[in-house]
């Protein structure tokens, strides 16, 4: 029987990596749990093997029942009845199907009915399901809001909602407004407290929210009167069984049509703050949305994957010119660079999710007792590694999810362009990857300063001391000249000192960084597993010097005065 999983050894072996023992003593507290829980584990073994057998649970649930639905939903969506949201039957039977095997909650402590896993393994979940159901996959990873609820709310809030969730219920983030995008420093949305009521009333317009009838919603509005900018905004819990809340219309979609997007009127909708006035925005919703970017690079590797399978498949079954067309340089080609690209991707985001492991089981273990020293440095340390990582696995793997549906849709021919195949729908549902939590530009300016400040380049010149195999040195290299590069574009940008001339070379620089760093993370890799990763380092290798060359030559060539050739010219209509 297929499984979404146990059928690609890929996410194995990144389970598998030497930092997820530290992970595990860090999460399970030494294993504290095991004398008041049947479910927790006893020692490391004992959690790789429950982490190993629950991602065996998701793909079994993936490749059957979620599968089985997927076209069935895409085809019927989420249905606006009243001031309500129905899901299409599919997603009715999907969620059923994972709660009823307990797949909810699963970050959560136990002692709130969680499963207490790491994010490393509950993110490789996410990315197996949106392998079969990207739509699906935003529905149900939405439980993941319940960690900034978990971090920022009091124990009396954590003690009534974060069951809740763990049961099943879902939940949304409600952050942006028809005036208020990617600015959501713009958000209106007005809190009141009433003293006549005890509570917060909330009134006024969110658009495109995701799984927005939710039962739990966390919402940013602005609480002080008077102000117009992040200072003014905080978070707030709305609880469905209030009321107060209602749908005005599902967005009509390119793609996740499982999904309901969603326009939500609030009207007096009774809330509770989250955490303190005045951070909802500064602190709260920076730490909502790096978990949600984490989740949409996972997100993108798997449609990448599915992107992938279906290519390969495809082209070993079709013959053209009396030969399989996969034996036609033209489409191994693209095949090959698909792989690279998925491994590279896959690689960052574990890498990434596991520096995010560490820093919030420390954030948590500092709730209970103060941190050593030497502690608090491993939390600044591995912090500052995820704040660093977080854009480049978001706006890299999304890239990357979009491109390989494209090769996969063209390695299909006429008949990718047809409705009767899936690759259509992994290329639809691809195009939002880039867009939503934050645009690929957005992630640039995110991870500029990283770039600017040298951490990036700190962190290639630690891998470059890595051993490798010895086939394998010429790559790495490769990637020696490709941080040379990178240091060289920086410092011209730096002495440029113009804001201007840094901006239109800041996606250039993020990409030679994110490029040098994934080639080493994919030269440790075949190191350790040449069968799996042996073919894909040797071809994202060449792939990504020739990318590099390509922005180091922009950044090299591009002098201040040509910044006027990027800039728009007043049309004659704008200068009348």
């Amino acid at each position: 029987m297929s499984n979404c999983y146990s059928d690609h050894k890929e996410l194995k072996f990144e389970l598998n990596h030497p930092l997820m023992r530290r992970v595990v003593e860090l999460k399970e507290r030494d294993f504290a749990d095991k004398d008041l829980y049947d479910n927790a584990p006893l020692d490391f073994d004992d959690t790789m093997d429950n982490y190993d057998r629950v991602l065996d649970i998701v793909g079994e649930i993936t490749a059957t029942t979620i599968a089985d639905n997927a076209e069935g939903v895409d085809l019927e969506g989420p249905h606006h009845e009243g001031d309500r949201v129905r899901y299409a039957s599919g997603t009715a039977s999907n969620l059923k199907a994972m709660v009823q095997a307990g797949m909810n909650g699963m970050t959560m402590p136990r002692r709130y009915g969680g499963l207490n896993f790491a994010i490393t393994p509950y993110t490789m979940c996410a990315e197996i399901v949106a392998a079969k159901d990207a739509g699906f996959g935003n529905i149900w990873s939405l439980q993941d809001c319940i960690e900034t609820l978990y971090e920022f709310g009091d124990e009396d809030q954590r003690q009534r909602f974060i069951p809740r969730v763990c049961n099943g219920e879902t939940m949304s983030m409600d952050l942006t407004e028809p005036d208020a995008g990617s600015d959501l420093q713009s958000v209106m949305l007005k809190a009141t407290y009433s003293e006549e009521e005890g509570c917060w009333l909330l009134n006024g317009v969110k658009r495109f929210i995701t799984n927005g009838d939710s039962d739990i919603h966390l919402v940013l509005a602005r609480s002080e009167e008077g102000t117009k900018d992040g200072r003014g905004l905080s978070m707030f819990i709305y609880d469905k069984r209030q009321g107060g809340v209602n749908v005005r219309r599902i967005e009509n979609k390119l793609g996740i049509h499982g999904s309901p997007t969603c326009e939500l009127v609030y009207k007096n909708a009774k809330a509770e703050l989250c955490g303190s006035r005045k951070l909802g925005l500064i602190k709260y919703v920076m730490a909502l949305m790096n978990g949600a970017r984490l989740g949409i690079a996972a997100q993108s590797v798997g449609i990448s994957q599915a992107a992938y399978d279906e290519a390969l498949s495809y082209a070993q079954d079709r013959e053209q010119f009396g030969k399989k067309i996969i034996e036609m340089p033209a489409v191994y080609d693209m095949l090959a660079l698909m792989k690279a690209k998925l491994d590279a991707g896959r690689a960052l985001l574990y890498q990434c999710s596991r520096y995010v492991d560490i820093y919030k089981a420390l954030d948590d273990i500092a709730r209970e007792r103060k941190l050593t020293p030497e502690e608090r440095d491993e939390q600044k340390r591995f912090a500052k590694l995820a704040d660093a990582l977080t854009p480049l696995a978001k706006g890299m793997n999304s890239e990357y999810c979009n491109q390989n549906t494209y090769d996969a849709i063209q390695i299909h021919g006429g008949s990718g362009f047809m409705m009767d195949y899936p690759i259509q729908r992994y290329y639809r549902d691809a195009r939002i990857t880039s867009i939503y939590e934050g645009t690929t530009q957005l992630q640039v300016v995110a991870a500029i300063r990283y770039v600017t400040n040298g951490s990036y380049l700190a962190q290639a010149r630690e891998f470059e001391q890595a051993e490798v195999a010895s086939e394998l040195k010429p790559l790495q290299a490769k990637a020696v000249k490709m941080a040379n590069m990178l240091e060289e574009a920086t410092q011209k940008v730096k002495d440029a000192g113009n804001q201007d001339f840094q901006d239109i070379c800041a996606r250039h620089l993020v990409e030679i960084a994110a490029d040098t760093i994934m080639l080493h993370l994919l030269l440790h890799n075949a190191t350790k597993d040449s069968e799996l990763f042996n073919k894909s380092a040797h071809v994202y290798a060449n792939f990504v010097e020739a990318e590099v060359l390509k922005h180091h030559a922009f950044v090299m060539g591009l002098t201040e005065e040509q910044l006027d050739f990027y800039r728009p010219t007043a049309t004659a209509e704008a200068e009348a």
